[in-house]
């Protein structure tokens, strides 16, 4: 191949890009019934194949697509703040066995995938520590863990390619956290006969049946849209002061955090003032960012990298797929009640257990615009996946590391 030049697309038009590659997928759900009966989310359908067109000027033109992604991450902050503002104490309250049993069997996960990723290195003969990079480094932590420890890794083990490893892995497990997540809650629901018993709206997105419904006006979007702000102000502002105490903590979680203590708060003492909690205004925005925070995450990617992912790698990343989905079906989903609920939770747990908490929360919208709301499911798994997990996840990669 010639020599190969990089195109570096800006921030706004990335955002464009991301938009139309939205609707692309939008465009191949309403096509192809398959996506919809497998609760395949339309980000991912249509950046799955805007990488695939990424790839094919790669391959043929020498040219290699790199995406400003500064918009994305804004995106990021406001699905988790509009989460937050979903999240009533009396939830939380109520959630609180069923948060701690996710948090429980998701670290017992992060042991179980360790030892999957150390026993498919043993088995393609490749250093057992390349498991860990394998195994919860990039897939539970996903990019920015496999970043933070590979260089460790690289040191004291002598992998020279460990960040090529780490980055390639927590690639290609968003593909499969985007693809597993949907028929994992497809098989639980048809064979158990499960259904939605929820009353309220949905918490991101509304159901296909009412996108088109008249609910939904300037006024309340503005007002959710500002609520959302005040938010974020509030998040950042602790986050600053967290950071200068010494503790460091992802934007979006205070975000997450202020907004659930605004939802709690705002409407006891001015119980007059309209609030968007639960609202068709502040599930359409929630659905806006976590869609093209999705369609931009998976279209940037770079799918050439994962040429070196050929062969061993590809049979770990494999049997890491295989572990997550039994993990869902006959241990998760049991533990967590057997009901909908639980049945939403198995398709999340797979979208976050090999890729990243958006890609958990984009798979139970898809499945819960199409069988019913689960308000539960969406406030116990962000808490678990963007918060505790990491914390979990650091002692355990050490001990394995080690």
């Amino acid at each position: 191949m010639d020599e190969i030049t990089t195109l570096e697309v800006n921030d706004f038009l990335a955002l464009t890009i991301g938009i139309t590659v939205y609707f692309a997928g939008v465009l191949m759900t309403r096509r192809f019934a398959i996506l919809r009966d497998y609760n395949i989310p339309e980000p991912v359908t249509g950046g799955l194949l805007a990488a695939i067109v990424t790839l094919a000027i790669y391959k043929f033109a020498g040219l290699a697509i790199s995406f400003d992604l500064d918009t994305r991450d804004r995106l990021l902050i406001y699905f988790f703040t509009a989460i937050g503002l979903n999240a009533r104490f009396s939830d939380l309250i109520e959630g609180g066995k069923p948060l701690a049993l996710l948090l429980f069997l998701t670290v017992s996960f992060i042991v179980v995938q360790n030892l999957v990723g150390e026993a498919g290195a043993l088995l393609f003969g490749l250093p057992d520590v390349v498991g860990v990079l394998a195994g919860s480094a990039s897939l539970i932590g996903g990019h920015g863990t496999a970043i933070a420890w590979a260089p460790v890794i690289a040191e004291r083990h002598g992998v020279a390619n460990a960040m090529e490893i780490g980055i390639a892995c927590a690639t290609f497990g968003l593909i499969l956290a985007s693809l597993v997540g949907g028929p994992i809650a497809k098989f639980l629901i048809e064979r158990n006969n499960l259904k939605s018993t929820a009353t309220e709206e949905n918490i991101v997105g509304l159901p296909y049946a009412e996108r088109d419904a008249p609910t939904i006006n300037h006024m309340t979007l503005m007002s959710a849209l500002l609520a959302l702000h005040v938010a974020i102000i509030i998040g950042y502002v602790i986050n600053e002061s967290l950071e200068e105490a010494g503790f460091k903590l992802p934007l979006f979680v205070t975000c997450l955090l202020a907004a659930i203590a605004m939802s709690n708060v705002v409407p006891r003492v001015l119980p007059r003032l309209p609030w968007p909690s639960h609202t068709p205004s502040l599930a359409v925005i929630s659905d806006y960012a976590l869609n093209i925070f999705l369609a931009m995450s998976l279209m940037s990617m770079q799918l050439w990298t994962l040429a070196d992912l050929a062969g061993p790698l590809l049979g770990i990343l494999f049997l890491q797929a295989v572990a997550a989905v039994l993990f869902a079906i006959f241990i998760l989903f049991r533990v967590m009640g057997r009901d909908y609920e639980a049945a939403v939770l198995g398709a999340g747990f797979g979208g976050f257990a090999l890729g990243a908490t958006p890609t958990a929360i984009a798979n139970m919208t898809a499945v819960t615009k199409k069988h019913g709301a689960a308000p539960k499911a969406f406030i116990i798994l962000p808490l678990v996946a963007a918060f505790f997990v990491d914390i979990a996840n650091a002692f355990v990669i050490r001990f394995f590391a080690g």
